[in-house]
């Protein structure tokens, strides 16, 4: 099946939207709140990052990445997730639901790559403190932002092309509220296990593949901090990382309960839910966690605020 065989005119529809007018009016609040929050969260740690100095450096270079991948990221789903709410027609076109497909699951990719960058700058910062410098330069946290864009892009591109040259079933209804790979699976007629293993392989190069590399990454940060004789150095090293390892388990946690395990298991309510997590909540906590452990961030982000509320009060 080519995508000479699917017309790009064909249309799908979303089936996970309420029906009751009240129901719509509060979740179109509720998301459009969250979203408010999402961008001023995040933008806040990108302007404080580049406005503030001393906040020049990798650790904070890759921070500010992560902010502003989570920014697209968001803005690939959550305008068309409010759209929706309010129209009464929810289809979208075979084209645009690909088209969406590879945005968000190569930015969610890149984030899952971007994660595993800065757990190697950890690594560095606490296992080689005195080479930082030499190895942790400039030119290397762009590539490595770079290359877990592009990484994130090409797994994405390859699967959704995969994905859409498999043959539809007469059925075009998405229990979801947006394309991803799990609801659009269902959709499709080939019964070969060879399929399904191929998004799972897909699936496993984006997500375990660097939780692996994470993994061993704080296995040896574990070592390095336990041989520490001071209790002082060992707190700093912990609050260094933990900020950093509770994103990880959020983000890598919601996206392997997603898209390892076999099609069979789907659950529209409990998938519905959990994608409003992962697509909402992790993009709103990341800012909280790392400005609420972390003082540096919190002093500059308090800064900012500062300048901006007394620059109001000068126009005024």
């Amino acid at each position: 099946m080519t995508w000479e065989n699917h017309s790009v005119l064909m249309e799908f529809v979303f089936l996970a939207y309420p029906n009751h007018l009240e129901l719509r009016m509060l979740c179109f609040l509720g998301v459009s709140l969250a979203y408010a929050l999402i961008i001023s969260g995040n933008i806040l740690i990108v302007v404080s990052i580049q406005t503030e100095t001393r906040l020049h450096a990798p650790m904070y270079y890759f921070l500010g990445s992560l902010s502003g991948i989570e920014l697209c990221y968001t803005a690939v789903v959550v305008p068309h997730i409010l759209t929706n709410t309010l129209q009464s027609e929810k289809t979208i076109t075979l084209l645009s639901c690909a088209t969406q497909m590879v945005l968000f699951i190569g930015l969610g990719s890149a984030d899952c790559f971007l994660l595993a960058s800065m757990a190697y700058d950890r690594y560095v910062a606490i296992c080689h403190p005195l080479q930082y410098p030499l190895f942790m330069t400039v030119t290397l946290c762009v590539r490595l932002v770079v290359a877990s864009v592009i990484i994130g892009m090409v797994l994405s591109l390859q699967l959704v092309i995969f994905i859409f040259c498999l043959p539809f079933c007469q059925d075009r209804g998405i229990e979801h509220f947006f394309c991803d790979v799990p609801p659009v699976m269902q959709l499709v007629c080939a019964t070969s296990h060879i399929y399904e293993l191929s998004v799972l392989v897909a699936a496993a190069l984006a997500i375990v593949v660097p939780f692996f590399f994470i993994a061993t990454t704080y296995a040896l940060i574990g070592a390095a901090v336990l041989k520490l004789h001071s209790a002082t150095g060992r707190h700093r090293a912990f609050n260094t990382c933990s900020s950093h390892l509770t994103v990880v388990l959020l983000q890598y946690g919601c996206c392997a309960f997603m898209y390892l395990r076999p099609k069979s298991s789907f659950h529209p309510k409990q998938d519905q839910f959990i994608s409003l997590v992962y697509t909402l909540g992790t993009p709103f906590l990341n800012p909280l966690i790392y400005t609420l452990r972390n003082n540096e961030m919190k002093g500059a982000i308090e800064k900012v605020l500062t300048r901006n509320y007394f620059s109001q009060k000068i126009v005024q």
